[in-house]
């Protein structure tokens, strides 16, 4: 079983995939996967429909918009600087400790809708992650039960403007936030099918061209600490997502640096959870 949420931008139903590929409609069962869906142990409710034959489901309509497997979560918390190739490949010090910042979850996307290039942007990049989504409320939880607190994994594409994030001061929330910079799908696989998130391949191409090729165990700070350290700081609620950070070969590290433009294809893509696919547009 995977999740999908189906239909037009900010009005998206609920929906999954069965084990047979066929795609169901859920929403006269479910209101949509959202904070209370998760913290009402909605993924277990689901199963159960699905275990149960989906009583009442119908078919999802052929060549149906996906949106974002979620509905907009309450927060997107994101980790730099997780993998070392990509910490190197911007010549910065090495963090000894996770570098967290913030995303406007105003920047929620589908896995295929474009990406609008913001104005004034000279420097977009694009940087593929392991989404984890929370399933419960968590504070001060230790690592050895950290993953307990996980719904399920996706894919994410980071993109970011790198003028915006660092050279007009201040935080990077500037560079990470303009609408379209958080695509996250095509589906949430739940926790109990992913049986270890260090143990996958993640990718991206550019135009074919494949830039981003790594492992999630080459994380310098993998998910169960991660979660830990987090909610060390602050409270993580169901349907939180934590976009986990990125491997070597994003357009500002190359040298010269090869950012996106109006027409460029990009496709990012996690061992066994799919595949993104956005096109680059102008304003």
């Amino acid at each position: 079983m995977k999740l999908i949420r189906f239909g037009e931008p900010g009005r998206e139903e609920p929906g999954v995939i069965l084990e047979d590929g066929r795609r169901v409609d859920a929403s006269g069962q479910f209101h949509d996967y959202d904070e209370g869906f998760f913290a009402l142990g909605g993924v277990e409710a689901l199963q159960a429909w699905v275990d149960d034959g989906c009583p009442d489901g119908e078919s999802i309509p052929a060549g149906a918009r996906l949106g974002p497997p979620v509905e907009r979560p309450p927060k997107i918390v994101c980790v730099g600087k997780n993998y070392l190739e990509h910490a190197k490949e911007f010549d910065e010090e090495i963090p000894t400790e996770p570098v967290l910042f913030m995303k406007a979850n105003s920047a929620w996307s589908g896995p295929y809708d474009e990406v609008v290039r913001p104005r004034g942007s000279r420097k977009l990049d694009y940087e593929v992650e392991l989404a984890v989504v929370i399933g419960r409320t968590t504070r001060d939880v230790a690592e050895r039960d950290a993953l307990s607190h996980v719904a399920g994994y996706s894919v994410f594409c980071d993109y970011s403007e790198r003028a915006f994030q660092k050279e007009m001061g201040g935080q990077w929330v500037k560079g990470k936030s303009s609408d379209g910079f958080a695509p996250m799908g095509p589906w949430l696989t739940p926790a109990s099918q992913v049986p270890d998130p260090q143990g996958l391949r993640l990718w991206c191409k550019v135009n074919g061209e494949m830039r981003q090729n790594g492992w999630t165990g080459d994380m310098m700070h993998p998910v169960a600490f991660l979660i830990s350290y987090i909610s060390r700081f602050m409270s993580l609620l169901p349907g939180d997502v934590i976009a986990t950070g990125t491997p070597a070969g994003v357009g500002g590290g190359m040298k010269p640096p090869r950012f996106l433009d109006p027409g460029d294809c990009v496709e990012c893509g996690v061992e066994g959870l799919g595949e993104l696919k956005q096109r680059i547009v102008g304003t």
